[in-house]
Order: C-alpha cells, then sequence, then structure tokens
C-alpha cells in the first residue's frame, strides 16, 4: 500500500468546523476586497480628467506672454473642444470639484453607516450584503458609463456617488459581524490584523485595473470593478454562512432525516426507555436532563427536570451602544485616523503625479506601496495588542511615530524615486496600523463587551457606530486636502499631522487606564471560541 501524500494529511487533519471557519475568513476577505476595489478608481482618474486640461493651459499661457497679445485662436479652441473635452474638470477650480466628488461619496458613508448598523442586526447578512454589492456594482459601472455615453454633468456624477456611498455601508458591519461570529477572542488582533490586509488589497487591485485603463478608456476603470464587486455579491448569496448555529440544522437533518426532533435513550426500569434528551421548535428551546444513570442500575424513576433558556437577546440600541465603555473614545480616535488614511486614498495618486512629475498609471502603480505598508502595519498592531493586550496604547504609539513621519514624507518625495518608495512603505504601515485595529480587533472586543452579558447582538451597531464616526473624517480629510492643496501641499500635510495630534489625544485616557492595570495580561493566552 502506498504511502499517504503529505498533502493529503495536511488536509484530512483539518476538522468540519475549521473548514467552515477556513472558508469563512477567505469569503468575507474576498466580499471586502471587492468593496475597496469598486472604491479606488475615482483616485487614479483624477489626474487624468485634468491631465491635458492643466498642460494645454500652461501651454497658452507661455504662448500669450511669448506673443506680446498676438492672436492666437487655435489655442483656445483646441483648450476647449480636443484635449480639454472631459468638462466640467477643465476649470481652474476642478481640484475643489474632484473634492466635492469625494465628499459626496464618504458624506453618505458616513451618514448611511449609522443607519446601516441598526438595520444589519434585524436583517438576514446574507440577504442584506448581497443586495449592497449588487447595488454598490451598478452604480460603479454607472459612473464609467459616463466616459462611454460623453455625460459632461457634475450632477451625475455626484448623485452617483451618493448612491454608491449609501449602499457600500452594507458591507463593513456584515462581514465583521460574520467573521467575529466565527472567531471568538483569542489571538483577535493576529486573526482581524491578516483577515483587515483585505482593505490595501483591494486598493492594490483596484489602482492596478483602473490604471490599465486610465490613459486610454477611464470608463473602463470603473466598469470593470463594477461588475467584479456584483459578481461577488452572487458569491456572497451562494455561500456565506453567517454564524456557526446555521449549520446545526442541516447536521442535523443529515443525522436524522424522518424527525426533526433529535433524541437519545437510556435503559430505565422496567422497559422505560424511550425518554427526550431535547425538544426544540421554532418559538421556544428547552434542555431537558434526565437523571438515570448510564448503567442497568435498579433505582426509582426520576423526574425529569426541564430548564427552560432566557429568550433571544433583543438587538442593541443605538444609546446603548454608545455606552459601552471605550466606544465613543475610539470612534472619536477614529475619525481622526481615518481622515489621514482615506486623504492619502483619494489624493496620493495625484499628489505623486505633481511632486514626482509621472503619468497618471505610474503614479497608480506607485501608489500601491502605501497599501503594501498598510499591510504589514495592520498585522504587525494586531501582533502588538495580542501580545500585550493593550489596544488603546498600541494605537496611541503608531500615532505618535505617524505624525513626523509626514512631515517627512513630505520633503523626501521631492528628492527621487528610491527615498518616495521607503517613506512610502512607511507611511503605510504607520497610518493604516490603528485605522485597521480599530476598525477590526477593538469593534470586535467592544462588540462582545463584558457589559452586554452575553448579547452578541451588539456587534453590526457598535461597529457602525466606530466605522461611522469615522466615516465622517474620511469624508472630511479629502475635502479639505481639496481645499489646502489650492494653496500648496504642505498646508496639507500639516492638516495630517494636526489629526494624528487629536486622534492620539483622544486616547490617553484609555492609554493611562491601560497601563496603570495590574490586571492587563496577554490576550493570546485565551482559547479560541466561538460566539
Amino acid at each position: 500500500m502506498a504511502a499517504i501524500p503529505p498533502g493529503i494529511r495536511l488536509l484530512v487533519s483539518f476538522n468540519r468546523d475549521q473548514w467552515y471557519r477556513a472558508l469563512t475568513f477567505m469569503l468575507t476577505f474576498l466580499l471586502y476586497t471587492s468593496f475597496h476595489l469598486s472604491r479606488k478608481p475615482i483616485s487614479i482618474v483624477k489626474s487624468e480628467l485634468h491631465k491635458n486640461c492643466s498642460s494645454v493651459s500652461e501651454l497658452a499661457t507661455m504662448a500669450s506672454s511669448s506673443s506680446g497679445g498676438g492672436q492666437q485662436p487655435s489655442l483656445p479652441s483646441l483648450h476647449t473642444d480636443v484635449d480639454c473635452s472631459w468638462k466640467p474638470f477643465d476649470k481652474r477650480n476642478y481640484k475643489q470639484l474632484l473634492g466635492a466628488m469625494d465628499y459626496s461619496f464618504l458624506c453618505a458613508y458616513a451618514v448611511g453607516m449609522y443607519l446601516s448598523g441598526i438595520i444589519g442586526e434585524r436583517l438576514p447578512i446574507r440577504l442584506y450584503l448581497t443586495f449592497g454589492m449588487l447595488a454598490s456594482g451598478l452604480f460603479t459601472c454607472l459612473f464609467g458609463l459616463g466616459y462611454v455615453y460623453n455625460i459632461h454633468s457634475l450632477g451625475f456624477y455626484v448623485f452617483v456617488q451618493v448612491a454608491n456611498g449609501l449602499v457600500q455601508t452594507t458591507g463593513w458591519p456584515s462581514v465583521v459581524t460574520c467573521i467575529s461570529n466565527w472567531f471568538g477572542k483569542g489571538r483577535r488582533g493576529l486573526i482581524m490584523g491578516l483577515w483587515n490586509s483585505h482593505t490595501s488589497v483591494g486598493n492594490i487591485l483596484g489602482s492596478l485595473i483602473a490604471g490599465y485603463w486610465v490613459s486610454s478608456n477611464w470608463g473602463m476603470s470603473f466598469i470593470v470593478p463594477g461588475i467584479i464587486i456584483a459578481a461577488m455579491g452572487v458569491v456572497c448569496f451562494l455561500f456565506l454562512i453567517e454564524h456557526p448555529n446555521d449549520l446545526k440544522s442541516i447536521h442535523a437533518q443529515n443525522s436524522s432525516p424522518t424527525t426533526n426532533v433529535p433524541t437519545k435513550c437510556w435503559n430505565g426500569v422496567n422497559g422505560q426507555t424511550e425518554m427526550y434528551l431535547q425538544y426544540k421548535d421554532k418559538t421556544q428551546s428547552y434542555d431537558t436532563e434526565l437523571l438515570l444513570p448510564r448503567d442497568s442500575v435498579c433505582v426509582p424513576v426520576q423526574p425529569v427536570v426541564v430548564v427552560k433558556r432566557e429568550a433571544e437577546p433583543s438587538a442593541i440600541s443605538f444609546m446603548g451602544a454608545l455606552r459601552i465603555p471605550g466606544v465613543i473614545e475610539f470612534s472619536l480616535c477614529l475619525l481622526f485616523a481615518k481622515l489621514v488614511s482615506y486623504t492619502f486614498l483619494f489624493w496620493l495618486p495625484l499628489y505623486i503625479t505633481k511632486a514626482a512629475h509621472l503619468d497618471a498609471k505610474k503614479a497608480g502603480d506607485l501608489s500601491t506601496l502605501f497599501d503594501v505598508g498598510g499591510i504589514v502595519g495592520g498585522i504587525l498592531a494586531g501582533v502588538i495588542s495580542d501580545k500585550l493586550g493593550k489596544r488603546a496604547t498600541t494605537c496611541a504609539v503608531m500615532l505618535l511615530l505617524s505624525a513626523p513621519t509626514l512631515y517627512g514624507f513630505s520633503m523626501i518625495s521631492e528628492f527621487g524615486l528610491g527615498p518616495t518608495i521607503g517613506m512610502l512603505l512607511v507611511c503605510g504601515g504607520l497610518v493604516n496600523g490603528p485605522y485597521s485595529l480599530i476598525t477590526t480587533a477593538v469593534s470586535a472586543d467592544l462588540g462582545t463587551h463584558k457589559s452586554l452579558k452575553g448579547n452578541a447582538r451588539a456587534l453590526s451597531t457598535v461597529t457602525a457606530i466606530i466605522d461611522g464616526t469615522g466615516s465622517v473624517g474620511a469624508a472630511l480629510g479629502p475635502l479639505l486636502a481639496g481645499l489646502l492643496s489650492a494653496g500648496g501641499w504642505d498646508r496639507v500635510f500639516y492638516m495630517l499631522m494636526a489629526a494624528d495630534f487629536f486622534a492620539l489625544l483622544l486616547l490617553l485616557r484609555l492609554v493611562t487606564k491601560e497601563l496603570s492595570s495590574s490586571k492587563s495580561r496577554p490576550i493570546s493566552t485565551v482559547e479560541l471560541k466561538e460566539h
């Protein structure tokens, strides 16, 4: 008999629950990757929308100054009809217009997020998430169709951005709730640090896909990601398992196809053997414990003790979620941390184009290094916080280091490609590390806080509050960047450093509490368990 291959041995060493955990981990990872993949194209396309306008404008200015007021009828015509055919972004206030598009998406996302968590607690996650992904795919494709059908109305693009921002709020509370249902508190920082790399992976893939078509047909930079997220919505409908308990009905049917009531028998006296262990219907659940020995011993038959379980816990209210210790501090901290992260997300390619004098595709490819650093930073933040058992302290240290790093990036980015690459990686790690930790492990910790007394139905609402507050900062960051960049990019970096400083201040109380607590211990010693 031939030896079993080591790969097969590895596969069969995992039990059924571990395979389902792996499926949920990978599926939710890919689902939210597609969300970020569909958000990235707008930052890549920005530099293309105004690229020709700015170059022709400079050419026209040089020509008019050299001719001393001579007639140049062809240049204005060329500027209006050919090179700058994509209105309304051909005006001098193009940065404000592009910032308004970012703001419309992110403001709708921030407002919708508060409602999304409350709705998500009351609807099946799989159906809710599927609807959001299909709708997001539709609106992402609509933006790209603006190029196909030569649409130049600012109102059209703002409407699409607002609608897309609203439907994309279905994603984050749903996937965080699902992944937290399958993975307990043990090594949560590491697991969710790895899992949260979907944000950076989606940004990288979105940059590469959008960059492939940006110079030739930027409409496809939106249409292809839109098709991808819609296709992943179908995959979500077919395969997503919301909670481990959802599998119990399937296993019960497979083990006992003729009856819906599981039974178990003992040897009693006088032939009394048919004794039910458990009864469960759609509205109530009872556990019954038979007080008879397993062996055939002649003892009187004892009565069956019936214990009624407590009713299914109701979803927590918005104000109830705010009263959980730490929710307000981490929510406000995320507001400033996400302001920094999303300013990079939406404006980094354009900044590289202007500072390093690269075309749109090369700038988009180079900006992916920020997300590569973000993957490493998110994982490191999770591992360190697991080891120390101090989430707030981990975030505070990274925020403290990121402020001077941002200043260094604004200086070094003008000295060539090599230093820029190095600073992009470091900035990505320090900026996205706290953002990743708060939106995943911290949100899951607070959503299952001991003050909830085991009520796991608060997780989606808590996640939505934290991420919704952070999304307010995400909306303000790109808008302020569009306004401040008109006076120079230095002002944008000063704003980002100030945001990091405020985020750090908001965590000081929690950091002091963690450092003074004598009960802190590494979270990694807690075994993985289901909620």
